[in-house]
């Protein structure tokens, strides 16, 4: 004995009574139960997940068709300016050479 207190004292856990360990134990469990059990279930939780990210992938494929076709809207305005342009160069260049053709065989 040190100073009134038997060695290894402190490191008794038994708090008095023989079954006084076990019923720390148990509590720890249903401490661990309860806890648990106020916990999400992972797999709802996974599975809400999933579905959050289907639903962003999908508004994501949605907004990606809508800029695709504003794209080719756009594209095919474009096209169409420029081959207009391009067919009106030609039937002018055209007529300008038939008009050629008409003045010298007039002269």
């Amino acid at each position: 004995m040190i100073d009134d207190i038997p060695i290894g004292t402190a490191l008794s856990r038994n708090l008095g009574s023989a079954t006084a360990p076990g019923e720390a134990v148990e509590a720890d469990l249903d401490r661990l139960i309860e806890k648990r059990s106020r916990q999400k279930d992972p797999d709802e939780e996974s599975e809400a997940w999933r579905e959050r990210v289907r639903a962003y992938e999908e508004e994501r494929r949605q907004m990606v068709r809508a800029e695709w076709h504003e794209f080719h809207c756009g594209q095919a305005e474009r096209h169409r300016a420029t081959l207009q342009a391009l067919i009106e160069l030609h039937e002018n260049e055209a007529a300008r050479l038939m008009e050629a053709t008409d003045e010298r065989s007039v002269s």
